[in-house]
């Protein structure tokens, strides 16, 4: 299979030639590991790579022979380096299989690697100092976002076409928006965290992936979405496919769109006429769009966002620090994450306890917003990809709210809607003046990801993005 055969097919389109014969698993595989070697040294996104992986038969599944890379973060595959982009974690291995890595298999998907994090994932740029600058394909001197940055780099440049990501705040949406791609957020409880938790980060943190198609995004989420036994939490399933409602024209839908974070944090002005861009083709097709936003209490939410990320990384990192034997301390972890544990080391129960309740409080606030419209309509992010460094983790002086308002300042339209537990994506509907991708990001009401996809669908036929190249791209 030629690179550039390879480098212009989505996962289910390489899944059909499989399950035809035209080619196997092994050529998918090998063009992955071409694919990966050939960009890799540009962008450093990918950790390691399972060249054993290539003649390896896959699962009979939906998406069979289909490459695929894990983030090193969260889903873990039992007897395989997991480093959680922590210097912490060098060298850890993991005694288990998350329950996501198994369904991933099961589902025919070849994990043939893993990619970069920032540290336990609290940054939205993927710089972490046990890997260094991982750089967005668009322009190598950019950030392609975090969390899942080094999946988003990779899927990108074409070098493998769906890859894991996970989201506590929008490290699914914000790679997506940054790199040119699809990124869904399900419904929290819609992809089982088990069995090493019930939930993570007060509920805040989902799995999913990145992709460069709607299809390949409602694919992998039909072969996952489900709960496991000893799970906390049960959501009604999907009521027939989400790969059948990519091609549903939706209802007629009422869409709120605001372009005014919740903060006071200013928006690039070429991410609000992407809206506007946005919000006049959902006219010309049909949908009708207000001008709403829900109305939350910013600052109490905030400083329980925080509260809640720093019991979370500390309860992880005591947890690691016990695993490896290792302390936290300034030579294992980054300064802004020794901040967020020395500060979670000092909280009390109750302080927890009251940070959970500001959390009930703006989930009220937020929920009957959604009674009146199907769906809300923002930019991903306050400007286009910023470049490398901007957002430095390690740079001294960070304590916990600085650091927390800093990323949250820049990322401001997401981690709402991960206190509250709506469905979100982010596509890849804009490109700003200097070659960067803009994420329009879409809520939607709880446990409706159907109807997500079924508009993403829409969007994808009447604004087609799979023919953007970036800069660093697989092929020719």
């Amino acid at each position: 299979m030629k690179l550039d055969e390879y480098a212009a097919l989505d996962g289910l389109g390489i899944a059909e030639l499989i399950k035809k014969g035209e080619i196997s698993t092994a050529e998918a595989a090998g063009a992955a590991v071409e694919a990966i070697e050939a960009v890799n040294p540009q962008l450093n996104a990918v950790i390691e790579t399972y060249p054993e992986r290539v003649n390896e038969d896959p699962a009979d599944g939906p998406l069979k022979g289909v490459p695929f890379l894990l983030k090193d973060l969260v889903v873990h595959e039992a007897g395989k380096t997991n480093e959680l982009g922590s210097r912490l974690a060098k060298g850890m291995v993991a005694p288990t299989d998350s329950e996501l890595a198994i369904r991933y298999r099961n589902s025919g998907l070849n994990i043939l690697g893993r990619t970069t994090t920032p540290e336990f994932g609290f940054c939205a740029a993927s710089e972490a100092v046990i890997y260094g600058q991982t750089h967005n394909p668009w322009n190598l001197d950019h950030s392609p976002g975090g969390s899942s940055g080094g999946s988003a780099a990779m899927v990108a440049a074409r070098a493998v076409p769906i890859a894991h990501a996970n989201d506590g705040g929008g490290s699914i949406r914000i790679p997506a928006a940054n790199c040119g791609l699809v990124g869904m957020k399900p419904t929290r409880a819609r992809n089982s965290l088990g069995p090493d938790a019930g939930e993570a980060i007060g509920g805040f943190a989902i799995e999913h992936v990145v992709s460069r198609t709607v299809r390949d995004s409602a694919a992998v989420l039909d072969a996952t979405n489900g709960s496991m036994p000893g799970d906390p939490y049960i959501i009604a399933p999907p009521s027939r496919p989400y790969l059948d409602e990519v091609s549903t024209k939706p209802k007629q839908l009422k869409i709120a769109m605001t372009t005014k974070p919740w903060s006071d944090d200013p928006v690039d002005p070429e991410c609000v006429a992407a809206v506007q861009d946005t919000a006049k083709l959902l006219q010309d097709l049909g949908h009708e769009v207000v001008e709403a936003s829900p109305v939350i209490d910013y600052e109490p939410f905030i400083e329980a966002t925080a509260n809640i990320w720093a019991a979370g990384e500390t309860a992880w990192i005591l947890a690691v620090a016990a695993a490896t034997g290792r302390t936290p301390g300034p030579d294992t972890l980054e300064t802004s994450i020794m901040a967020t544990f020395e500060a979670g080391m000092k909280m009390t129960a109750m302080e927890y306890m009251a940070a959970l309740g500001v959390v009930n409080t703006t989930c009220r606030a937020v929920g009957p917003f959604f009674d009146d419209y199907d769906m809300l309509l923002t930019p991903t992010c306050g400007k286009p990809a910023w470049k490398l460094g901007e957002m430095d983790a390690n740079k001294p002086g960070w304590d916990l709210m600085s650091w927390t308002r800093f990323v949250f300042g820049i990322c401001s339209f997401t981690p709402l809607f991960n206190a509250t537990g709506h469905p979100g994506v982010s596509l890849p509907l804009g490109m700003s003046s200097g070659g960067l991708p803009i994420g329009i990001q879409f809520v939607g009401q709880w446990g409706r990801e159907d109807i997500l996809y079924q508009l993403s669908g829409q969007l994808e036929e009447a604004s087609p993005w799979i023919g953007r190249k970036p800069q660093v791209c697989a092929g020719s």
